[in-house]
């Protein structure tokens, strides 16, 4: 039988979303130890783990038991760090889990989904898999929204339902205008504001927005701030006319209880969160410094945990139309992972995750090398 032929359409014609390849894939490749490996190529806190979340995950004694569907300890957690209200938040596997939620929740397949790129790749994954029109609008070279092309998007595509918007912006760290994400609140569809970087930022979350209009919904996650990409943890905050339907749609059982223990440790100490953030932003500045000093990479104003580069026409050691790939490839054989986008408007450029004072200096060594 030819069981591939009842694959739905749309999956046939899908690209897998692109992830970031395993420290021992490369090592291996290179002929090197994982532990050797500077890994800045997937904007994870270096600095891992409050040691209580690691402490309690020694502690569980429950994994044989379904974690608490209601979430009801780990949302009353959440609400107390944030401040924002336990019944309007939702916790997934991460803020992925939740971007597929909310897919389900407003989108039929035919309905439109606006995506504002350079941009996540995962919003063209969630257009993907439920099937709805992809409906690009580029932003301009400084990675800027042009909200007139946007309000001509939607106008466009009567069936546009939702919008995606990363605040600050990955891959270039830049913060959205708040008037821009103002007008962009006042149009007829939802707008989800992703903040996986917000913490970070020298501006406070918009995830009161989500209390205030029904079409705002805001996303965070845990794997930056709280050092806990391995765990997957993220939430929403959704208006409560929009969080009883999510509800129906989500997995009973996520985040695991091995996460929940974690995170409810983790922001149990928030001395931990507050030391991390103010090392990653000082060594981000650093790293800045160093990067602009070579005088062939020109890194963008970053609001988050890494930096977006350029790659100079002119003097630098590589060139051509995918020069970041180059790059990206140069660095691995020096043991230093980095992250290129074979897209539009970024091929000249890598991004590079904030690591330790210490994997700053291994990657400027190694970009020092490169040069000759």
């Amino acid at each position: 039988m030819d069981a591939e032929r009842f694959v739905a359409d749309r999956v046939r014609r899908m690209s897998a979303y692109a992830p970031i390849t395993p420290v021992e894939t490369i090592a291996r490749r290179i002929g090197a130890t994982a532990e050797s490996i500077v890994k800045l190529d997937a904007n994870e806190n270096p600095y891992g783990p409050s040691p209580r979340a690691i402490a309690a995950l020694a502690r569980l004694s429950d994994a044989h038991r379904y974690p608490d569907p209601d979430q009801i300890r780990l949302r009353e957690a959440i609400a107390g760090f944030t401040g924002l209200p336990a019944e309007n938040l939702i916790c997934g596997a991460g803020a992925d889990e939740l971007l597929q939620l909310v897919g389900m929740a407003f989108i039929e397949p035919g309905d439109g989904l606006i995506d504002l790129p350079p941009t996540f790749g995962m919003y063209r994954w969630v257009a993907d898999i439920t099937g709805a029109e992809y409906i690009p609008v580029r932003r301009d070279a400084a990675f800027r929204l042009d909200r007139a092309a946007i309000a001509r998007a939607v106008a466009a595509h009567p069936r546009a339902k939702l919008m995606f918007v990363t605040h600050p912006n990955n891959p270039d760290g830049a913060l959205a205008d708040e008037d821009d994400l103002r007008a962009l609140a006042e149009l007829p569809l939802i707008l989800v504001i992703d903040e996986a970087y917000i913490d970070f930022a020298a501006c406070p979350s918009l995830g009161h927005w989500a209390l205030e209009r029904p079409n705002v919904i805001v996303l965070r996650t845990f794997s930056k701030l709280a050092g806990l990409a391995g765990m997957r943890a993220g939430y929403g905050v959704f208006h409560a006319s929009i969080a009883a339907h999510l509800w129906k749609l989500k997995q009973p059982y996520t985040p695991t209880a091995a996460t929940s223990a974690a995170l409810i440790a983790a922001l149990d100490d928030p001395g931990h969160l507050q030391d991390a953030r103010a090392r990653i932003v000082a060594e981000r500045e650093r790293l800045r410094a160093a990067l602009a000093g070579l005088g062939w990479l020109a890194p963008y104003p970053s609001e988050a945990n890494f930096l977006l580069c350029r790659i100079s026409a002119g003097n630098a050691p590589v060139a051509g139309v995918s020069a970041g790939r180059a790059l990206r490839d140069a660095l691995e054989t020096q043991g230093v992972m980095v992250r290129y986008f074979d897209r539009e408007g970024l091929r000249d450029c890598i991004r590079i995750s904030v690591g330790r004072p210490q994997d700053t200096d291994a990657l400027v060594s190694a970009l020092r090398r490169i040069a000759g």
